[in-house]
């Protein structure tokens, strides 16, 4: 009857692994092709080669050496790596639960034994004595794992150890991105400034202008006045941007892991490009983005603490055993008769818990279900990442046109206002208004310079970094 019952607790466990249905991902509807709209056109990324140093690709060395100084010195990225190396420790921990563990236990004493001692034996009475005990014994034990508890958790380790690679990725990618982010942007305000800078050296030649001419009573005080406020509303606006400098400086400090207070950037005013970006299909993003790679680890690892916390059902069961010497007497340690052995198997089976294991797989099913409606949180996500990047990119594009136009008109329009001013024909208003639209359009150029770029380093970050 002992036997039998063994038996059918053996299949019952062996029935419990098998039920355990393995991990896969889930599937997802997605589109066959991106909306593009002109200048776009479908490319085919090399999703194979190796991905390096994306922002190379615009050709800014200053931007290079920033990006390589914030690779090594990010304490943001120093955590991401410490705590991958945390989950391959976990991963070489847990795989060892497979294995046999072998101990070995010695023991030297010296010790008295009570003679008041509870008594064994009625018709034995007990002495106290006083003797030495030398023991050297060596233990294997070995857990069974017939429901599969051990192989869930080496699953769940190796799927953490996927997800913190894939979040080391991630922050490198957010790292770079952010910094090629602030970089582009200080140097845009770069270009605004020296927009200004010219602007209000031109005011100040046509205020000087204005006050020769009031003197000679050919302008009024209004004219003078005119010219005054609109050369000290520049000076205003030049201020702002100087502070507005500084914050991306400060922030660019922080991202190459420097002190803000030990950092300095000096003004680059080169014209800068972006580079064409291949855009490749929808599906390329499942392979390409790293943090959709750590949400679909993360449902690995739910998965597989479904099956460690679905092991609890059924019996727990250790093999253990025990070969040694224990003597009186080191003489004597290593005769035939102080040989000592022990071999045995352990079961252990909850019977009544109140339902606290099926409430433990009800949670592990619900962070199942968690996991995976986040994995379909992130996918759309960057979906959504890579259509405003493309849509965004190609709207800038065509306002970089519009704007060169109305830069140009703008000059026109000022040259023709001054001359009119000087013969007479129109108020000195006229040319105020002039000025202030053709720096109006100046500027609206260089932020449209700027906002490309930074958009091409959104979608860059958005198709999973370089190609």
């Amino acid at each position: 009857m002992l036997r039998r019952s063994w038996l059918v607790v053996c299949a019952c466990a062996l029935s419990g692994c098998a039920a355990l249905a393995p991990y896969e991902k889930p599937l997802l509807d997605l589109p066959v092709s991106w909306k593009l709209e002109d200048p776009w056109r479908q490319g085919r990324p090399a999703d194979a080669a190796a991905k390096g140093a994306w922002w190379q690709r615009f050709g800014d060395a200053e931007l290079s050496a920033l990006e390589q100084r914030a690779v090594a010195n990010s304490p943001t990225l120093a955590l991401a790596q410490a705590r991958l190396t945390q989950a391959r420790a976990a991963l070489a921990a847990t795989s060892a639960s497979v294995l046999p563990q072998i101990g070995l236990n010695e023991r030297v004493s010296r010790q008295k034994i009570s003679a008041n001692r509870p008594l064994t034996n009625y018709s034995a009475p007990n002495f106290s004595t006083v003797q030495n005990e030398l023991s050297v014994a060596m233990t294997v034990n070995y857990e069974v794992d017939l429901a599969g508890r051990v192989e869930q958790s080496v699953a769940q380790a190796q799927a953490a150890l996927g997800a913190s690679a894939a979040d080391l990725e991630n922050t490198r990618l957010l790292l770079t991105a952010d910094l090629a982010s602030n970089y582009f942007n200080l140097r845009a305000v770069d270009n605004e400034i020296d927009v200004l800078t010219r602007a209000i050296s031109l005011q100040q030649r046509a205020l000087e202008l204005v006050n020769a001419r009031h003197e000679l009573g050919a302008a009024t005080g209004l004219d003078l006045a005119q010219q005054q406020a609109l050369l000290e509303t520049t000076r205003v606006q030049l201020e702002l941007l100087r502070r507005q400098r500084a914050q991306f400086e400060h922030a660019l400090a922080t991202l190459a892991g420097v002190p803000a207070t030990q950092f300095t950037l000096a003004s680059d005013l080169r014209e800068r490009n972006a580079p064409p970006v291949p855009l490749g299909l929808p599906s390329d993003l499942l392979q390409r983005r790293p943090d959709i790679a750590s949400a679909e680890r993360a449902m690995a690892v739910a998965n597989a603490q479904i099956g460690i916390a679905n092991a609890a059902f059924y019996p727990s069961i250790a093999l253990g055993t025990g070969l040694g010497l224990d003597s009186r007497e080191l003489a004597t340690l290593f005769d035939a008769p102080s040989l000592l052995w022990s071999i045995g198997v352990s079961a252990a089976q909850v019977l009544f818990d109140g339902g606290r294991t099926r409430a433990n797989v009800d949670f592990a099913r619900a962070g199942h279900a968690a996991s995976v409606a986040n994995y379909r949180r992130v996918v759309l996500g960057a979906m959504q990442e890579v259509e405003d990047g493309i849509s965004g990119l190609a709207a800038l594009e065509r306002a970089a046109l519009q704007a060169a136009k109305a830069l140009a008109t703008a000059r026109r329009v000022l040259d023709m206002t001054t001359a009119r001013y000087e013969g007479g024909a129109s108020v000195y208003f006229d040319v105020i208004a002039a000025q202030q639209a053709l720096l109006a359009s100046e500027r609206q150029a260089t932020q449209l310079q700027g906002q490309r770029l930074v958009t091409t380093v959104f979608l860059i970050k958005a198709l999973g970094g370089d190609w």
